[in-house]
């Protein structure tokens, strides 16, 4: 296995889907760093050779925000938006869907997939012993 920004990426998988194993490095990135390193998306990462790799590692050391610098950022800019009082930042302090989606009906898998019903308030006739 390489590793390769401190992350373990599989051997055994095309180098463009072992890349996708990075935090922050989708398909569409791990396609145009292989071709900056002028390697095939379709070799295995076990068959990458040692100099191959470290072209790898410094590009996208040197020009990608990856892993925990990406990550540090993006809870940075939230805990801002909270800081601020901004709408986006109360419905992340409350909880709820940030980009304007329906709470009504379907927005439980942002409140944890809670699942409350309104009955009618009446209760069922004690059954006969």
């Amino acid at each position: 296995m390489a590793r390769i920004a401190g992350v373990e990426i599989p051997s055994n998988k095309k180098i463009w889907v072992a890349l996708t194993y990075i935090y922050g490095i989708g398909r569409t990135l791990s396609y145009k760093i292989l071709r900056e390193a002028k390697i095939s998306p379709e070799v295995l990462a076990k068959d990458l050779t040692p100099e191959q790799i470290n072209t790898l590692k410094e590009i996208i050391e040197k020009n990608y925000k990856i892993e925990g610098e990406l990550r540090r950022e993006k809870m940075q800019n939230i805990k801002r938006l909270k800081d601020i009082g901004c709408w986006r930042g109360i419905r992340h302090i409350k909880g709820l869907p940030v980009r304007g989606q329906t709470t009504r009906r379907n927005s439980r898998t942002v409140r944890g997939n809670v699942r409350r019903t309104v009955t009618s308030g009446r209760r069922p006739p004690p059954s006969p012993t």
